[in-house]
């Protein structure tokens, strides 16, 4: 028997559609990539409009009648201004929106000059795979650097990536999330598109309103409206399990303190990874 000392990371299993096989040792997989940096309204999350209208508005009434009174004052009343009537009908609309927009910038940029059309670059970057088995990476189109179809200069537009441009056009919010961190100039590019969109109210602001909620924002507010709630505690703890650090003042604004803190310049570290963050990044509580 060997043992070395040591388990090597790894992660819970998930299910891929098969494709084919091309290697003794290669598997052909389908599999989802989640787009790094960026969050976009959900088109389904939650159920329909109005099942998931149904769980705002427990929300809303829960963090009204002291239920959630763990979450700060502040925080309670921001959600409260939030979760309007229609709150659920207009973020998975803005869902399909930001869809539909991904879907045209796609095609118009995968397109060649001759009519075919070229493959999509994806760059895997930071965790690699997320808890439901999609590949994290940046995505853009892959130029092929023949004669026919030549790779553009490094500050090409042509050679930004879907993250990117899904920010500037406003049909996504900056999710950044450690470690999946840009480098210097990608970042500091993300960060500057992405205030020029939210300032002039962009894509689904200019749409839906500028107090749609964002996707994490939607996606907690939906968990803390479960039907069946026996522990608010857990509740909340499922809801808000990433620390939000101010990017313009390097400081940490903690589990329930993101709202004070424009879309366009929040960095989120999961809880668990908040140790090593401090170390990693010059950030301060």
């Amino acid at each position: 028997m060997v043992d070395l000392g040591f388990v090597g990371p790894s992660r819970p299993a998930n299910d891929h559609k098969f494709l084919s096989v091309t290697d003794g040792d290669t598997p052909n997989i389908a599999m989802a990539v989640r787009m790094v940096s960026i969050d976009t309204p959900e088109s389904r999350y939650g159920g329909a409009p109005a099942t998931a209208q149904a769980a705002l508005d427990r929300t809303r009434t829960r963090l009204l009648d002291g239920t959630y009174d763990e979450l700060p004052q502040d925080l309670r009343d921001y959600l409260v201004s939030r979760i309007t009537p229609d709150a659920a009908e207009r973020h998975q609309a803005a869902g399909k929106a930001a869809s539909e927009a991904h879907t045209d910038m796609v095609t118009t940029r995968l397109a060649r000059p001759d009519g075919s059309q070229r493959k999509m670059a994806v760059v895997a970057t930071g965790e690699l795979v997320d808890s439901n088995g999609r590949l994290l990476a940046y995505t853009a189109p892959w130029f092929s650097g023949s004669s026919s179809d030549p790779l553009p200069p490094r500050d090409d537009p042509r050679r930004r990536t879907f993250n990117l441009d899904l920010v500037a056009h406003g049909w996504a919010a900056t999710f950044l999330i450690y470690p999946s961190i840009p480098s210097f100039a990608d970042l500091n590019l993300l960060l500057d598109e992405a205030e020029a969109a939210w300032t002039q109210q962009r894509g689904v602001w200019a749409r839906f309103g500028q107090d749609l909620l964002l996707g994490y924002e939607y996606r907690a507010c939906v968990k803390l409206g479960a039907r069946e709630l026996t522990d608010p505690a857990e509740a909340i703890g499922q809801a808000y399990q990433r620390v939000c650090v101010d990017l313009r003042t390097l400081t940490e604004v903690g589990l329930y303190g993101y709202h004070q803190v424009p879309p366009q310049h929040r960095l989120w570290i999961w809880a668990t990874d908040l140790d090593q963050a401090r170390g990693d990044l010059p950030i301060r509580p």
